[in-house]
């Protein structure tokens, strides 16, 4: 037995120092460890939840070459190949290609890792540790010198290989979108210099992909939208002195509010150029005061007041009321639905809509009214003849039986809509042809300038054009104003069955039931009262003063009931030409300063024309102080109201005027002049100013 004295003493024993010799063969072992734990992947087999990396792959592929994506040759040449190389180098990262003796790969990646063979001209310290103990040799200072040239890679080959992996990996589709891309072995010898040197892992494989990850800085994908929406600039201030007249056509439609409506309910603020003032104003009922007989088919009234966004200025607000026809005098309606069935057409928002838009039409004639069906895509065709709408289940049949597919030849429908209006013209009654599209003409005539001399010539037949615009992403707006503008009618934008509802239904009289046209406004401004003037929104109905008196020029038209709202703004304090009017200002009295009716503000004349009548008819009403209120809320409801809707309009196209004057501001002005709201189009505006103003940081 070993006495417990004696082990006590061994224990408190220094062991000897290790030798040289010792210290090598340890630092040799533990290199070669490292070496072996870098060479083989000690990751969990099997696959971690959600998607592996090529099945992402796959899906960015499939989007790009289906069109969600904005997918344009340039830019799927920028984007394949940083793609694919950072795929395949996450790939390999994690699970090595098998190598074969000569170093190719011999087998396609796969989920579970492959077994490796070492070359045999490697040295020992990149065996496998069963076969390979360490040899026992003396470490000097260059150890660690030979063992980095033994494992270092040799320079960056290009990566041929690329091609290879994307045939494993990739779509069909993206194969072919890769041609026209700069290819990793067309690039020029300096770009593979500029490749950082591979991990040991890969030192053997051929393969060398750099990680390119997409930069958002330089490249953001997003969805592919057409939308083609003309461009104005915003209506300048005006020098009375030097410019006091100004004209311009009515405008009745309110396509620009249902668009707004759409981009801000979706959460963004909508493109200012898709925002016309004067149709956000004109979208909402007033209660003005109308005429008291046809005769007169409307009546104006004008109110003076402050401004509430700036102090310095007043507002002369012009409201116009059409006279409101009883459904027993309306005139017969001979109505033909010219309805796009293209592709572009196929989604919810669009040809559906459209279907369940006019079943609700229809369900508003009389039984004496004809409906005409006429369809187009790669060609127009009749589907409907003539039908008196007494036989609703046979024009509900034909609606439903609409399908999507083809081009768009708008042109040729056209044509075939107001050649089949004339066949069932209704003398003293309304021949209107209803368009309804996303506006995406590309068969035939498809510049704006040659359908709208082709809408000019046919409107002089009697039959006016209305135009329904659908859906998003493919919508011609501009095209859309053009044609409704010159057609007599009027340009609606229905992004839902409610707003179908109201455009077809509810505003069925004032949409479909014209009692005047060509409805020109000119005001001529006093320099003795005013020293500027600026008119809001109207850009895009400006006429020349000279126009104002030509009949043959065009302009908009007012339905039954319908109102107009135009509103200046003018900063209290004319001239005379051959073609126009003499200034009402222009002679100077001794009694009264030196100026004719030097008390008035402005004096405003209205010029129209009956349905069925080619010369216009003058109506005159003077602005004076009689017109004026003290204070903001001293004016109307409807007054305030539509002022909000003015500065909520201007504040979207981020005009100058209104820039300090905040959403909460408009809100508070429209909720205290909400009135009654039977349709809860005003509590819905609110909630739009509200929404307003969080996506822009609440201006």
């Amino acid at each position: 037995m070993v006495d417990d004295n004696e082990l006590e003493r061994l224990r408190d024993i220094a062991g000897p120092a290790p030798g040289g010799e010792a210290k090598g063969r340890a630092l040799a072992a533990a290199m070669q460890a490292f070496d072996l734990d870098e060479k083989f992947s000690t990751a969990t087999q099997g696959s971690p939840a959600g998607l592996r990396l090529t099945e992402r792959a796959r899906m960015l592929w499939r989007d790009i070459m289906q069109r969600k994506l904005i997918a344009t040759p340039a830019i799927t040449a920028l984007v394949a190949l940083p793609i694919a190389g950072y795929a395949a180098f996450e790939m390999l990262k994690e699970q090595p290609p098998l190598i074969g003796g000569n170093g190719t790969v011999t087998e396609t990646l796969a989920d579970k890792p492959a077994a490796q063979k070492p070359a045999p001209e490697q040295p020992a310290i990149n065996e496998p540790l069963a076969a390979a103990p360490a040899k026992e040799k003396k470490i000097d200072a260059d150890a660690e010198t030979r063992a980095n040239s033994q494992t270092a890679p040799a320079a960056p080959k290009p990566a041929t290989e690329v091609d290879g992996l994307l045939k494993q990996e990739a779509a069909p589709q993206a194969k072919r979108a890769l041609q026209p891309a700069a290819r990793a072995d067309q690039a020029p010898a300096s770009s593979a210099a500029a490749i950082p040197a591979s991990p040991p892992a890969m030192a053997d494989s051929k393969l060398m992909v750099q990680p390119a990850p997409m930069p958002s800085d330089q490249m953001q994908l997003q969805e592919e939208n057409r939308d083609r929406i003309e461009t104005f600039k915003t209506n300048p201030v005006h020098e009375t002195a030097q410019d006091p007249v100004s004209t311009f056509s009515i405008d009745v439609d309110t396509a620009s509010y249902s668009f707004v409506r759409r981009s801000v309910k979706e959460g963004s603020l909508p493109d200012p150029d898709t925002v016309r003032v004067e149709e956000m104003i004109n979208y909402f009922p007033y209660d003005w005061k109308g005429p008291d007989s046809a005769a007169t088919p409307f009546n104006s009234t004008v109110t003076v007041m402050p401004t509430p966004w700036n102090e310095h200025t007043k507002l002369m607000h012009v409201a116009i009321k059409g006279f409101d026809v009883k459904p027993a005098e309306q005139p017969k309606a001979n109505l033909v639905f010219l309805i796009d069935v293209s592709g572009s057409m196929d989604e919810p928002d669009k040809l559906p809509l459209l279907k369940s838009a006019f079943r609700l039409l229809v369900s508003k004639l009389k039984p004496d009214d004809t409906v005409s069906i006429v369809t187009y895509a790669g060609n127009a065709r009749t589907v409907l003849m003539p039908t008196k709408a007494a036989e609703k289940q046979k024009i509900l049949a034909a609606i439903d039986n609409l399908a999507p597919g083809g081009s768009t030849a708008g042109e040729e429908g056209i044509r075939e809509a107001y050649k089949l209006a004339q066949q069932s013209f209704v003398k003293d009654g309304v021949n209107r042809v209803m368009l309804a599209t996303d506006g995406d003409f590309n068969v035939g005539q498809t510049d704006d300038n040659d359908l709208k001399r082709l809408i000019e010539k046919e409107r002089k037949t009697g039959v006016f054009l209305s135009v329904f615009g659908f859906g998003r992403g493919n919508l011609n707006d501009q095209m859309m104003q053009t044609i409704a503008q010159n057609g007599n009618g009027t340009a609606a934008y229905i992004d839902t069955l409610a707003e179908a509802q109201k455009v077809l239904v509810e505003d069925a009289s004032s949409t479909l039931f014209p009692i005047a046209k060509d409805v020109k406004i000119q005001v001529e401004f006093n320099p003795a009262k005013v020293s500027e003037y600026r008119l809001v929104g109207y850009e895009t109905r400006a006429l020349k003063r000279e126009d104002f008196n030509n009949d043959r020029v065009d302009a908009g038209d007012i339905g039954s009931g319908h109102s107009v709202t135009a509103v200046y703004e003018i900063t209290p304090k004319g001239s005379g030409g051959e073609q126009v009017d003499p200034l009402r200002y222009g002679q100077a009295k001794v009694d009264n300063g030196g100026v004719a009716n030097a008390d008035e503000y402005a004096f405003v004349k209205i010029r129209y024309k009956l349905p069925d009548e080619n010369v216009s008819k003058l109506i005159t009403t003077p602005v004076t102080a009689a017109n004026e209120v003290k204070s903001f809320d001293a004016a109307g409801t409807d007054q305030r109201f539509s002022i909000a809707v003015a500065a909520f309009g201007q504040k979207l196209r981020d005009e100058d005027q209104t820039a300090n004057f905040s959403y909460d501001r408009i809100a508070e002005i429209a909720n205290a002049a909400r009135g009654a709201d039977p349709f809860g189009y005003r509590a819905e505006f609110l909630s739009l100013v509200r929404l307003a103003s969080s996506l822009d940081g609440n201006k």
